[in-house]
Formats: structure tokens, C-alpha cells, sequence
């Protein structure tokens, strides 16, 4: 129930999906969590139902492709928490699942700019809290198509590249200064955002599962709380020797 304790984390897109059960695992390991999404309504009812047991969870509105608000909301979670020594840069959007030469400029910039820019923005003005510490651990939601690709979503696969090779970069940079960057690399979870997706693929949606879980050697889809976990371990000091790493949890997709 402590592997946390004493750490203050941020997680970007925490409202929901992947990002509401790492808040949940992390808040009952003894973190301190904001919730950082644009669903309100979803985070601010995770952080009162989690409040309520007794944990500090708190919600902030914040937008990852608005600079200026991102450095003030992170600003605020430190005076509110006392410090900021996690970062969990996990909002993230598919994106349109068209060939590279039917999608509009706009349809690409859209996914770059969250998916990307918006890993940059919360290393960015989070860095200075770290650095304060005297610690940090970053951790950047990548995928599975961070490592392989597949024929579908472009868009997507670019920008989970360029947030695999952004968190090695980091890690060089700030190693000296006691901050650790990582990467986690999902297979296929049962989110809304996979549910998104699936939909978009013209199958019914209990072929498009079924199709879906075959493609992972263990024979399912992952859940939210297997990549929960191993976020917690980034965050803790189980792991004071792991940066520049990527932790691939993805029921053996990329094994092939």
C-alpha cells in the first residue's frame, strides 16, 4: 500500500480509461494524484470517489496542447501537493484511420499535436518541479506501435514513434539532475479509445474484438490496470535504475 508514498503525480487523460485506473492504483499505493483531463464531469467524480476512501486525488481541467495552460495547472498541483516528483504523460488521441494520402494536413496535425506536442509541453513545465525535488520519474504512453507498425492509422503510429524516441532523449538530458524518463507500450487494452477504433474498421464490433484479442499470443485483450501496474513501478523507486527503457506490455504482440 506504499510503494508511493511520499510521491506526487500528474496524470494527463486520467479521467478515464488507462489513465482513471493508473490513478487508482497509484493513489492506493500512497501517491498523491491530480487528474488532469478535459472530461470534467469523469474527473472530477473519480477524484471524489477516491477522496472519499480516504486518498488525495484532486482534479484539474487542462487541455495538453494549451502551453500555457498546462504550466499553470502543473504549477498549481505542486503549491497544492507541496511538490511534483511523477509525471504520467498519457492523454492521447488514434486519430482518423485513413491511408497516408487520404488524410488532410488538419487530420495530421491534430494527432501530432496531442499526441506529441503534448508529451513535450508536460515534460516541458514539469521538469522545473523535478528538478526542485531534487527526483523525478516521467513516464510517456507510447504503444505497441511505437516498436511495429501495421497498415492502418498513420497518423497515430508516427506520433507513438516520436514519444518512444522523445523519452530516450530525456533520459539523457536529465539523468544528471535525478529524473528518470520511460516509455510504456501497451498492446491492444479495452478502453474507449480501442472501442473508438474498432469501430472505424467496418466488422461488427464482437468480430472486430475477437479479431483484435487473436492478434496478442496470450489470446485477449489487455485491461487498464495491466498497464496501471506497470506505471506504478516506473513511478516508484522500485525502479531508481530503469530510464530510456521501454516497458512493452502487450500480451506478446511484438514478440513475433
Amino acid at each position: 500500500m506504499d510503494r508511493l508514498k511520499g510521491k506526487v503525480a500528474a496524470v494527463t487523460g486520467g479521467s478515464m480509461g488507462i489513465g482513471a485506473a493508473v490513478v487508482r492504483r497509484m493513489a492506493e499505493e500512497g501517491a498523491a494524484v491530480a487528474v488532469l483531463d478535459r472530461e470534467e464531469r469523469e474527473g472530477q467524480a473519480l477524484a471524489s470517489e477516491l477522496t472519499a476512501k480516504g486518498h488525495q486525488v484532486r482534479y484539474w481541467h487542462c487541455d495538453v496542447t494549451d502551453g500555457d495552460q498546462f504550466k499553470r495547472v502543473l504549477d498549481e498541483v505542486a503549491e497544492n501537493f507541496g511538490s511534483l516528483t511523477v509525471l504520467v504523460n498519457n492523454a492521447g488521441i488514434s486519430g482518423p484511420n485513413k491511408p497516408t494520402h487520404e488524410l488532410t494536413e488538419e487530420e495530421w496535425d491534430r494527432v501530432q499535436t496531442v499526441n506529441v506536442k503534448g508529451v513535450f509541453l508536460g515534460t516541458k513545465h514539469a521538469i522545473p518541479h523535478m528538478k526542485r525535488a531534487g527526483v523525478g520519474s516521467i513516464i510517456n504512453l507510447s504503444s505497441i506501435y511505437g516498436i511495429v507498425s501495421a497498415p492502418d492509422v498513420p497518423p497515430y503510429h508516427a506520433s507513438k514513434g516520436a514519444v518512444r524516441l522523445m523519452s530516450k532523449t530525456d533520459a539523457l538530458l536529465y539523468a544528471p539532475d535525478r529524473i528518470r524518463v520511460n516509455s510504456v507500450h501497451p498492446g491492444f487494452i479495452w478502453t474507449p479509445m480501442v472501442e473508438h477504433h474498432l469501430q472505424t474498421t467496418g466488422m461488427a464490433m464482437d468480430d472486430a474484438k475477437q479479431a483484435t484479442a487473436d492478434l496478442h499470443p496470450l489470446g485477449h485483450m489487455g485491461e487498464p490496470d495491466d498497464i496501471a501496474w506497470g506505471i506504478v513501478y516506473l513511478a516508484s523507486d522500485e525502479s531508481k535504475f530503469v530510464t530510456g527503457s521501454e516497458l512493452v506490455i502487450d500480451g506478446g504482440y511484438t514478440a513475433r
